[in-house]
């Protein structure tokens, strides 16, 4: 019996033609680039230290460049046939994990709006469970996950009664609603009313908890496991009323034994979830990233229970989309080049990177390679620490529920606490060969680049419908505090035992190994750009040409890299959806970030290495400013708290203004424009990409000029 195919894949072949004639032309100019610059240094005839230095650059911009190609070679698109799917019985289970660690950084009905989004994922109720993981050990946070579960018992039957795709009651009740209901009668909007009450009634009720001390985050505290609710209680409901699993999870912490972060939160959910629903497939959510298509969990098994390719695939990752990103989007929140580029290019060689939310992996993947699963099963005190219980599970991690009675008993739970102690992992394999890496603080992207090293697929799936929408920064400090953690832990990894270009490519296809290090080092970008930055610009002005005169034929490669590098950029903006708008903001945001959390994440790993910093893992605010938003919506720059950022971007600014200004001059009374027409230009385009930093030095007429950095 031939089974119907559960997905499609097609290679983009226009695009990968279109990339791979660009490459070939676009490295033949480069060539000969770098062929004029050197030549030059040997013969000796230029100024040997800013020409070293311009050299040092280019092959650095080379490098890269290099680099960027591997997801050009084979884009591919994938779609699913949910119609092909088996039936609801027939589906394995699935765990949801959701992380938090700090409420005031957090807003806490944003987690549980993520919480009910996931409880009410169109996928059969017996087999999904909920797992909450505060690392804050807040007690607030706990009453309102009893809240959700409370309103979940008339919210999960609403949505599902009238076909609700929005199953985030905020987004729901907000403008981000789709309206897509398949009833729309007057006992659909009696209903409606009595959920939005009751809705107000448990915000209302949370948020005034919110402001006592008592129920903050506490940092020195036992592990607490606490079963909200018990899905053995809905054996007698009708369909439409039966909820999930739901598990409140608040691992021990204390000051003086490691905590490990976000990976020590998620392998200590490995093992409480390994001995309740014991589910083989496992979606991972940020507590603000809540699932905006029930449908993504069938999408995702779509992939998994392919008989062609499930054997090898560790995890189906979605996009991160938000809801939040402003018309303009002048931080670059909706990460278009990643999405919708460097994705779909991975998933052509073997599967994209893992972006640490939005999810669905297989549990088997954390624990062996594929198709040796009697690894597991070696020693397992060894690997995976002294519970029988847990150890147990391991066996039958094939989609067998749990005996309900383990579920709701107290030794089960008693069993769960220990499993999350700060002892529990202490001579084990956990973070090191087992679950989630401990190597690094960008836990799911470096355990997924280890999966792929041992020989793990993944796939990508960009859906028309978003599968998880989220929040995304909205001010310049934030998306500098959030690229430089992620800066300085992939160059952390880049320069170590694992760098991409020697673990990896031992593991790995060169293409797959080549996009991995595109990761790692594409922030010395920064140091490059900083170069470009400085040197062409005070030899404009002293008037010495860096770069070949407009009349000369060696001006022809140097111009050709440059338009053929925006060219490049402008025709995957368009061909993506994006417009020239997008293709200039993303310009200029590439060079703001580039020489400010680009840079200061290098140097963070430089001084990591040295023994003067120690990692720490820096909690993005997902609370929203008001005063911020409106900026954001304007599209006007807020730089306020970035200080410390925007010194370097300053600098060079202010830099490339004197030297633009007295260089111009130069040019006019010396008569030599064809001769610093590259350096002029190049100024030139820096100043125009640096407008906002301009705007933000130079007060405008009547109001003060403002603080923002």
């Amino acid at each position: 019996m031939v089974m119907e195919s559960l997905h499609t894949c097609t290679v983009q072949q226009p695009r990968a033609a279109i990339n791979r004639l660009h490459m070939s032309f676009h490295f033949a100019a480069i060539l000969s680039l770098l062929y004029y610059r050197i030549s030059h240094l040997f013969h000796g005839d230029v100024p040997i230290f800013s020409w070293g230095l311009m050299t040092s650059a280019e092959l650095l911009f080379t490098f890269i460049w290099v680099l960027t190609q591997a997801f050009r070679w084979r884009p591919v698109a994938r779609a699913v046939n949910l119609e092909n799917l088996p039936k609801d019985k027939m589906l394995p289970g699935l765990d949801v994990f959701i992380c938090t660690a700090d409420p005031a950084k957090e807003p806490v009905m944003e987690v549980m709006n993520t919480v009910l989004s996931a409880m009410a994922l169109d996928y059969p109720p017996e087999k999904l469970a909920v797992y909450l993981s505060d690392d804050g050990g807040a007690a607030l946070t706990l009453y309102a996950m009893k809240e959700a579960c409370s309103f979940a018992r008339s919210w999960l039957p609403f949505c599902r009664k009238y076909g609700i795709k929005t199953r985030s009651p905020e987004a729901y009740f907000s403008s981000l609603r789709d309206g897509a209901h398949l009833d729309w009668s007057e006992e659909l909007k009696e209903e409606e009313e009595k959920i939005k009450a009751a809705y107000d009634l448990f915000k209302k009720n949370v948020e005034k908890l919110g402001a006592i001390e008592e129920y903050s985050a506490r940092h020195d505290r036992p592990p607490h496991v606490e079963v909200i609710h018990n899905n053995i209680d809905d054996g007698t409901l009708d369909k439409e009323s039966k909820m999930p699993l739901l598990v409140y999870v608040s691992r021990e912490k204390r000051p003086t034994r490691p905590h490990r972060f976000k990976a020590g939160a998620l392998n200590a959910l490995l093992r409480v979830s390994g001995i309740m629903s014991n589910a083989p497939y496992l979606l991972v959510l940020d507590c603000d990233m809540y699932c905006n298509d029930p449908l993504s969990a069938k999408q995702a098994m779509c992939f998994h229970l392919d008989h062609e390719i499930s054997s090898s695939l560790s995890y189906v990752q979605f996009p991160q989309i938000f809801y939040n990103v402003s018309k303009n989007d002048i931080y670059d929140g909706q990460a278009r080049s990643a999405y919708k580029t460097k994705y779909q290019g991975m998933d052509g060689i073997r599967g994209s990177v893992c972006a640490g939310t939005g999810y669905y992996l297989k549990k088997k993947a954390l624990y062996c390679r594929p198709n040796h699963e009697d690894e597991m099963h070696v020693e397992p005190e060894q690997k995976f620490g002294s519970s029988n219980v847990f150890n147990a599970s391991l066996k039958s991690l094939n989609g067998r529920q749990s005996r309900r009675e383990e579920i709701i008993s107290d030794a089960t739970v008693e069993e769960a606490k220990s499993l999350a102690t700060c002892t529990f992992e202490a001579n084990t394999k956990w973070g090191k060969q087992i679950g989630y890496s401990y190597e690094c603080l960008l836990e799911s992207t470096f355990t997924g680049y280890l999966l792929h090293n041992k020989g793990w697929k993944s796939v990508y799936l960009y859906p028309k419908r978003p599968g998880f929408l989220g929040c995304t920064t909205i001010d310049m400090k934030d998306a500098m505090v959030q690229l430089m953690k992620w800066a300085s832990g992939l160059v952390q990894v880049g320069l170590s035992k694992y760098s991409p270009l020697a673990y990896g490519i031992s593991n790995m296809s060169i293409l797959q190994s080549m996009c991995y290090a595109y990761f790692t080092f594409s922030h010395f970008f920064s140091i490059a750009c900083i170069l470009y930055g400085i040197v062409p610009q005070l030899y404009f002005l002293k008037g010495v040409s860096l770069f070949p005169e407009v009349s000369n034929k060696w001006f022809a490669p140097f111009a050709v890299v440059y338009t053929s590098s925006l060219l490049q950029h402008l025709y995957e903006v368009l061909s993506t959806g994006g417009s020239i708008l997008t293709w200039w903001n993303e310009q200029r945001i590439f060079l703001i970030k580039s020489v400010t959390a680009c840079f200061f994440g290098c140097l963070d790993v430089l001084l990591k290495q040295l023994g003067v910093a120690k990692a720490s893992f820096r909690l993005t605010n997902k609370a929203v400013d008001q005063e911020k938003l409106e900026k954001y919506e304007k599209g006007k720059f807020d730089f306020q708290g970035a200080t410390l950022f925007m010194i370097p971007l300053t600098l060079l600014v202010i830099l490339n203004v004197v030297c633009f200004i007295f260089g111009v001059k130069g040019v006019i009374s010396k008569g030599n424009s064809g001769e610093m027409f590259g350096q002029l230009l190049l100024s030139s385009h820096i100043l125009a990409l640096s407008y906002p930093i301009l705007e933000g030095l130079v007060p405008k007429k009547g109001r003060k000029k403002q603080k923002n950095f």
